[in-house]
């Protein structure tokens, strides 16, 4: 359900656009196959803090192939400054070893078939696909989940009723777009704690629910 018409919530989108014109995927990677590792990793993780270890465990281990092979001690090594660094070092070897035995060393470009893989859940195959492949996919990781319920962009309590609405509320050819800018919004402005409002464009333009109900508007 949106609190917002169409034509709203598309103007929110090109509020963000122009605020936002470098909102990408943050997370740094050499191939479609690196960029699902990284964003397993961010599970519960920032971005920052997951490009601080990818260099590292990139160069060591660059493919499905040699990643499969690896140490579950030595993952552990590299990958333990961030959070549950234990189950993602079981996670991506179980995922590299499925992806050698089941698809050849190559990453899947298939919703059905990506969410197979160990430690892969909705939010990990939408970024694949929308980053590796190039389709037009909303991911809804905690930003874009606070964010757009905030504002106004829907009105749901879960993720996955987030996603489905946004989907719906929102032109299928920006998709992506929105799940960028929606984050950028997340981590710059719209905080889970004291948010922004006053110095928001969104505000300053009523588009914002959030802001409104704070003005007693």
């Amino acid at each position: 359900m949106s609190i917002m018409s169409k034509i709203e919530c598309a103007a929110v989108l090109d509020v963000l656009a122009e605020l936002y014109p470098e909102a990408v995927c943050a997370l740094e990677h050499g191939s479609v196959f690196q960029l699902l590792v990284a964003v397993a990793l961010s599970a519960q993780t920032t971005d920052k803090s997951v490009n601080k270890i990818t260099p590292n465990l990139f160069e060591r281990y660059p493919d499905a192939a040699s990643l499969a092979e690896a140490d579950e001690e030595a993952l552990q090594g590299i990958i333990k400054t961030i959070g549950m660094y234990r189950t993602k070092a079981a996670n991506i070897k179980k995922m590299s070893e499925m992806l050698v035995s089941d698809y050849g060393g190559e990453t899947p470009g298939c919703f059905e078939e990506l969410i197979k893989l160990p430690g892969v859940g909705r939010k990990t195959a939408n970024v694949v696909l929308a980053v590796g492949f190039g389709e037009q996919r909303i991911a809804v990781d905690t930003h874009v989940f606070r964010v757009a319920n905030r504002i106004g962009l829907c009105d749901e309590k879960d993720v996955l009723a987030t996603e489905t609405a946004l989907m719906a509320n929102l032109p299928e050819n920006r998709w992506t777009e929105a799940h960028h800018s929606l984050i950028f919004h997340g981590r710059n402005c719209c905080r889970a704690r004291n948010p922004e409002c006053e110095s928001c464009a969104l505000s300053d333009q009523r588009l914002c629910r959030h802001a409104d109900h704070a003005a007693g508007v």
